[in-house]
C-alpha cells in the first residue's frame, strides 16, 4: 500500500494538537509551524496529483483490512485535484491571515486552521460513506471555532445559527446513511455502488428515499436553494480569511454530490435521473437569488456571500448533467469560483479594514492604498461576474456549450446571461460607491479595527503573555503580505485562462474516469492481495 495517501490527513492532525499543547501562548511559533504544515500539505498534494495522473484508482486500506469490512482511502484524479486546490488555498489565505493580523485576534487560529484542512482532506480521500460523515464533522467543528474567531455579538449570533443548522444537517446525514445501510448492507462506496447496480427495480423505494435524503444533506453543505439561507449571514460575519477558506468548504458538498451520483447512483442505475431532476431547477433558482442579492445588498461582506451562492448555482447547473462534457465544464468552473470567491472575500476585508471596520456600501473618505485596492476589486469583479479575459468568462462559455443540447437549454442560457448582467450592474454599483464617489480626503490613520472594537495604541509583543486574546492588529499587520496573498489568488484565475487548454484536457480525463465506476470496483473490491 502507498502510505502517501494518509499524509494529507496526518500532517494537519499532528500539527493541530501540537500547537495547542506546546505553543498556545507563542504566536510566532504557531505561525512558523502553521506555515510549515501548509507547505508540507501542498507538497503532498502535488505528489498525489502526480500519482493520480496515471489514471488508476489508488486505494489505501487502513490496518490492511480488506474492503468492504475495513476503512479505505481512495485517490483518483478528482480527489487529487481537490486536495491540491485545498492546500493551495489554505496556504495563501493563511498568509493573508498573518499579513492582515487576523491570527492575533484569538489563541487558536492556526491550530483550528490545521483541523479544518484535516477535515477537508479526509472528506476528499475517504472511500467510506460513514467516514465521509466523520470528516464532515471534523471540518465543521473546526469551522465553528474559526467562524467566531475575534468575537463580537454579530459574529457570535451568526456562529450559533450556523452551528444549529449544521447540527440538523448532521442528524439528517446519519438518517440517510442508516437508510442506505438498511437497503444495501454496506457503507463502502464502491461496494454500495456494485450492490445498487444489481438491485431489482421493484425493490428500490427505500433506496430512492436514502438517495434523496443524501442529496438534501449535500445540498445543505453546498448551499443550494432552498437550503442556502445559512450562507449569507455566516460568510458575511466570518473573519475575512475564514470566509475565504469557506469558499472551498461549500465545494465539499458539490464534491460529495459528484462522487455519489457518478459512482453509487449514476443515471443508468435504478435511481435513474432523480438527482438531475431535483438539482437543475434548484440550481437555476440558486443562481438567480444569488445575483439578485449581489445587486440589492448594501453590505460588502454580503455582496461577497451572495456572489458565492450565485457561483454554486452556476456550477450545479452543469454538474446536474453528470456526463463527461458537463463534468469537465463544472470542474473548471469549480476551480475558478473557489479562487475568485476567496479573492473577493480578501479584497472586501482589505477595504473594510481601511474604512475602520465599516462594511456598508455608503460614501466614506478615500482610503489608504485606494489605487491598488480598487484595481484588485475591479479584477476580482471581472473574474466573479464572468467577463473576459479572466477564467470566469471561459468557465461560463464551457457551461453554455455543455448545455446546448439540453431540453432546458433556452431557460439555462437565459438565466446565466441575464444574471451575469445583474452581477455586472451590482459590482459596478458597489465599485462606484467605494471608489468613484468617495470624497477625496486623507484617510484617518489608526482605524484598522474590526467592527465594534475601539482602536488602541502601543506596541504589541510577539509573545502572547496574557490570558486574553490581543485584539489590536495595527503594529503586527503586514499589508504587503496581505496584498501578495490576494494577488496570488487572482493570479490563479489568470493561470486558468492562460493554460485553459491543458487544464481542460486534464479535467476531461478526470470526467471520463468519474463515469467509469468499474475502475473503482476493480481497485477497491478486486485487487486485495495481501489484505486481511
Amino acid at each position: 500500500m502507498n502510505h502517501w495517501l494518509t499524509a494529507p490527513v496526518l500532517v494537519p492532525a499532528l500539527l493541530g494538537p501540537l500547537m495547542i499543547l506546546w505553543m498556545r501562548h507563542d504566536l510566532l511559533q504557531q505561525r512558523v509551524f502553521g506555515i510549515i504544515g501548509s507547505i508540507l500539505t501542498l507538497g503532498v498534494a502535488l505528489k498525489l496529483n502526480a500519482m493520480a495522473m496515471g489514471g488508476e484508482v489508488i486505494v489505501y486500506r487502513l490496518g490492511n483490512w480488506s474492503a468492504p469490512f475495513g476503512i479505505v482511502l481512495m485517490l483518483d484524479r478528482l480527489s487529487a485535484m481537490m486536495l491540491l486546490l485545498t492546500a493551495l488555498l489554505a496556504l495563501v489565505v493563511q498568509l493573508y491571515g498573518i499579513g492582515s493580523g487576523w491570527d492575533r485576534k484569538g489563541w487558536h487560529f492556526h491550530s483550528l486552521w490545521m483541523f479544518q484542512v484535516m477535515g477537508l482532506n479526509g472528506a476528499f480521500l475517504t472511500g467510506d460513506a460513514f467516514n465521509l460523515f466523520v470528516f464532515f464533522e471534523v471540518l465543521l467543528i473546526a469551522s465553528y471555532g474559526l467562524m467566531i474567531h475575534g468575537g463580537g455579538p454579530m459574529r457570535l449570533r451568526a456562529g450559533v445559527q450556523y452551528i444549529n443548522y449544521n447540527l440538523a444537517g448532521s442528524a439528517l446525514f446519519l438518517a440517510a446513511l442508516g437508510t442506505l445501510y438498511a437497503v444495501t448492507g454496506t457503507l463502502n462506496m464502491a461496494d454500495m455502488a456494485e450492490r445498487v447496480a444489481m438491485m431489482p427495480t421493484e425493490d428500490t423505494a427505500l433506496l430512492r428515499t436514502g438517495a434523496v435524503l443524501l442529496l438534501l444533506v449535500f445540498a445543505i453543505k453546498a448551499a443550494i436553494f432552498p437550503l442556502h439561507f445559512w450562507l449569507p449571514s455566516t460568510y458575511a460575519n466570518a473573519p475575512g480569511p475564514v470566509a475565504a477558506l469557506f469558499a472551498i468548504m461549500s465545494k465539499v458538498g458539490v464534491y460529495a454530490i459528484i462522487r455519489f451520483f457518478t459512482l453509487v447512483f449514476p443515471n443508468d442505475s435504478v435511481v435513474e435521473s432523480i438527482a438531475t431532476d431535483l438539482i437543475l431547477p434548484a440550481a437555476l433558482i440558486t443562481l438567480t437569488l444569488g445575483q439578485i442579492g449581489v445587486l440589492g445588498t448594501r453590505s460588502l461582506t454580503r455582496l461577497a456571500a451572495y456572489a458565492s451562492i450565485a457561483s454554486i448555482g452556476t456550477l450545479m447547473i452543469v454538474i446536474a448533467r453528470f456526463d463527461g462534457q458537463g463534468l469537465t465544464a463544472g470542474l473548471y468552473y469549480l476551480i475558478h469560483s473557489t479562487l475568485a470567491g476567496a479573492a473577493l472575500f480578501l479584497v472586501v476585508d482589505l477595504i473594510a479594514a481601511r474604512r475602520g471596520g465599516d462594511f456598508w456600501l455608503r460614501l466614506r473618505p478615500a482610503i489608504l492604498n485606494t489605487g491598488l485596492i480598487s484595481a484588485l476589486f475591479f479584477a476580482t469583479a471581472i473574474a466573479v461576474a464572468g467577463l473576459p479575459p479572466l477564467s470566469g468568462f471561459f468557465g461560463k462559455l464551457m457551461i453554455l456549450n455543455a448545455t446546448q443540447d439540453d431540453p432546458w437549454m433556452a431557460t439555462i442560457w437565459t438565466v446565466i446571461l441575464a444574471t451575469s448582467l445583474i452581477a455586472i450592474i451590482g459590482f459596478a454599483r458597489a465599485g462606484s460607491i467605494l471608489f468613484w464617489k468617495s470624497h477625496e480626503m486623507d484617510p484617518e490613520p489608526g482605524n484598522d479595527t474590526d467592527e465594534g472594537e475601539r482602536p488602541r495604541r502601543g506596541p504589541i509583543p510577539t509573545k502572547l503573555e496574557t490570558d486574553e486574546p490581543i485584539q489590536d492588529v495595527g503594529d503586527s499587520a503586514s499589508p504587503a503580505l496581505a496584498f501578495v496573498a490576494t494577488g496570488t489568488l487572482l493570479a490563479g484565475s489568470v493561470a486558468l485562462t492562460l493554460f485553459a487548454g491543458p487544464i481542460t484536457s486534464y479535467l476531461q480525463q478526470t470526467a471520463d474516469q468519474l463515469t467509469q465506476p468499474e475502475l473503482y470496483y476493480e481497485s477497491v473490491l478486486r485487487q486485495q492481495e495481501g489484505s486481511r
